[in-house]
């Protein structure tokens, strides 16, 4: 992603303290020296939110920042659009420092790129679900029938078409929770940050949640700084995820990256639990063939002699434009060699189950059961790599025992 992204938000060495401000300076000095936070908070009485924090997020990446009660996600967050200042760092939005802005620049830039959904819903209760989702534009000044129609659209994109006039207290807890984000959706903010925003919802409404979260990004591609302390929301919904601890930045990285390689002690205890199959995807359990066959070039004879060096009883099939058309099986192969044919398409079995790259692999498990041929991994209609049972096992039982020493 990083490679074909442009960074949206760039974070260096950012820290916030709390406390005294005639303290602050000793408390940055003990910080510097490697004290940790409860030592500070002692002899200074100074509190640290967040230490020399830095990280990226490209543009249309969604970000997990996540924590125990208390590691600095919420306060970093809010730095991010400065309703809380940072006591030192610097803060870029598309190569802006925003630590550097006046009120009213500061207030352009809320107002035109940031939207944020809290936990709790902040919603009017005097005010109908349209009338809350249009708040941000009534303060931006947009005219009534425009910001409106913005609001429709808002509430249609996250499922309460149909709501508008109700007010807040006829609505459930996701309802509510889906208002607050239709009113961030409406100022059609290039950046999202949500701030523990499921938390407050049960179970099966969170879940929901996440769902339509995910079904609105793939829409609307926005960049999402989501805060969380669960580890399964956020291996849901991030691409990468940051994972805090004291106020400082233990470990970022992709969920495989966090769950298969945790950088420190408490990383691995923070994801021991997690089931490593619903982490891998299946170009990280995949195995390159080492020859497919093209029926401009080949007939049986060579897709029979391939099988047999590769040790696979099929092989898989090729056009001009390297997209894969289908797969000829070694007793196929066999019987047209004897028959003395030598067109590969007369034998080609041209149905055969694939999946994508990101495909989870605890979803590849039943497809493999089902299937007599190496599961076809499939970018744009050329060949990534095939899943045999054996590499799929293999994959998670290597994976599993890293996680377990580490």
């Amino acid at each position: 992603m990083e490679s074909e992204n442009k960074i949206k938000i760039r974070v260096e060495n950012l820290t916030k303290i709390f406390g005294p401000k005639s303290r602050i300076p000793e408390a940055q000095q003990l910080l510097e020296k490697g004290e940790n936070k409860e030592n500070i908070l002692k002899k200074t009485k100074c509190g640290i939110g967040v230490s020399n924090a830095s990280f990226t997020v490209m543009e249309g990446e969604i970000i997990v920042i996540m924590g125990l009660s208390g590691s600095g996600k919420s306060t970093l967050v809010r730095c991010l659009n400065r309703l809380i200042d940072p006591t030192e760092g610097k803060i870029f939005i598309d190569d802006e420092d925003i630590t550097t802005l006046s009120p009213n620049e500061l207030r352009r830039v809320r107002l035109t790129k940031l939207g944020m959904v809290f936990q709790n819903f902040a919603l009017f209760p005097h005010r109908t679900v349209c009338q809350n989702a249009e708040y941000g534009l009534e303060i931006q000044g947009m005219a009534p029938e425009e910001r409106r129609q913005k609001a429709f659209t808002a509430l249609e994109q996250v499922g309460l078409k149909g709501w508008e006039n109700h007010y807040p207290h006829n609505l459930s807890g996701g309802m509510q929770q889906r208002v607050g984000l239709a009113r961030a959706l409406a100022m059609d903010p290039d950046i999202l940050l949500m701030d523990e925003a499921f938390s407050a919802l049960d179970p099966l409404i969170r879940s929901d949640m996440q769902d339509e979260l995910i079904g609105l990004q793939q829409q609307l591609q926005k960049t999402i700084v989501f805060i969380s302390h669960d580890l399964d929301e956020a291996l849901k919904l991030g691409d990468r995820i940051i994972l805090m601890k004291d106020g400082a930045i233990v470990q970022s990285g992709t969920a495989e990256e966090i769950l298969t390689n945790p950088a420190t002690e408490y990383v691995a205890r923070f994801v021991e639990n997690v089931d490593i199959s619903k982490v891998l995807t299946a170009e990280s359990v995949m195995i390159k063939p080492k020859a497919m066959a093209s029926p401009e070039v080949h007939g049986p004879k060579s897709a029979l002699r391939f099988m047999q060096k590769e040790g696979f009883s099929q092989i898989f099939v090729h056009d001009k434009k390297k997209q894969v058309i289908g797969l000829v099986s070694a007793d196929a192969a066999s019987e047209a060699a004897q028959r003395g044919e030598k067109d590969l398409f007369s034998i080609m079995q041209k149905d055969f189950i694939h999946v994508t790259p990101d495909t989870p692999a605890a979803d590849l498990i039943p497809i493999l059961a089902d299937i007599p041929y190496p599961l076809p991994v499939l970018e744009n209609g050329k060949m990534k790599g095939i899943i045999i049972r054996g590499s799929l096992l293999a994959a998670l039982s290597e994976r599993g025992r890293s996680s377990d020493n580490a």
